[in-house]
């Protein structure tokens, strides 16, 4: 079993460089990538679950954090969906070879299928083996954010720019910030259909106070072109992050794999 090698990344332009750290495990095709939720980062424990598994399998496995995130550069305020899904989109082209199976919990769901667009629209839909998308809070800052703010909150954004949003996952709150809420506007599914060209695999708790199954569900519906599987789990929140659950994770992945095979042999 290789180990996981860590490297550091520059993504953007002048005025804008970040660096961007990257673990990357050696190993066979499809290859595992694992994009991470918001305010998360890539040692939390789905994550390396996943890497650990790759790795006793001889698969590969690249895991990184978005800017503000992690072990990598810039700050959190500075953070948008533009700037999260051209840090996933480097990484996937320079660090991965051969089909991957991208897989995406919370905000990475959203950005695995952004990123699943973009590869298509750019001629590279062949590095797309599948997706695993856990709990995948597509359109989160209109959806799950902006939607949800009460008058207060949307006031304080537009007049400071920022708002604390208490958080259950960390010590402090979380700051959201009216670039965050503006940049992710222009990358809205909304109710169009989404075709990624590749099998998916959703994981959702019917507990999650975050992102609702009903979103899930209806994630599911605008996948209608896809192989699609919607997988709720009955007592399962939103980190479904328990023994139990980084099993189903391995299963989907898993299923995936041998998908993958069989296009292969076929």
């Amino acid at each position: 079993m290789s180990d996981a090698v860590l490297n550091s990344l520059s993504v953007g332009e002048s005025g804008d460089i970040r660096d961007i750290a990257v673990l990357q495990r050696s190993g066979k095709a499809p290859g595992l990538v694992w994009l991470g939720g918001f305010k998360s980062d890539m040692d939390g424990t789905k994550a390396v679950a996943l890497d650990r598994w790759a790795g006793r399998q001889g698969y590969g496995c690249t895991r990184f954090d978005y800017s503000g995130h992690g072990r990598s550069g810039s700050t959190f305020e500075d953070g948008t969906i533009s700037r999260w899904l051209a840090e996933s989109l480097t990484v996937i082209r320079r660090f991965t070879a051969g089909p991957q199976i991208l897989v995406g919990s919370s905000m990475g769901g959203w950005l695995a299928l952004l990123a699943a667009r973009a590869l298509r629209a750019a001629g590279e839909g062949e590095r797309l083996a599948g997706m695993v998308l856990i709990a995948p809070a597509v359109d989160m800052t209109q959806d799950l954010m902006w939607n949800r703010f009460d008058d207060r909150a949307k006031a304080e954004l537009a007049e400071t720019g920022r708002f604390s949003r208490p958080s259950d996952y960390d010590d402090g709150p979380y700051i959201i910030t009216r670039l965050l809420i503006e940049d992710g506007r222009s990358h809205l599914f909304g109710e169009r259909p989404i075709e990624t060209g590749c099998p998916v695999h959703i994981l959702q708790g019917k507990q999650d106070v975050d992102v609702p199954w009903s979103h899930a569900a209806g994630l599911m519906e605008r996948l209608a072109h896809d192989d699609a599987v919607l997988t709720l789990v009955a007592d399962g929140d939103h980190r479904l992050s328990r023994p139990e659950d980084i099993e189903r994770m391995i299963r989907a992945v898993e299923g995936l794999i041998d998908r993958s095979a069989d296009r292969t042999d076929g």
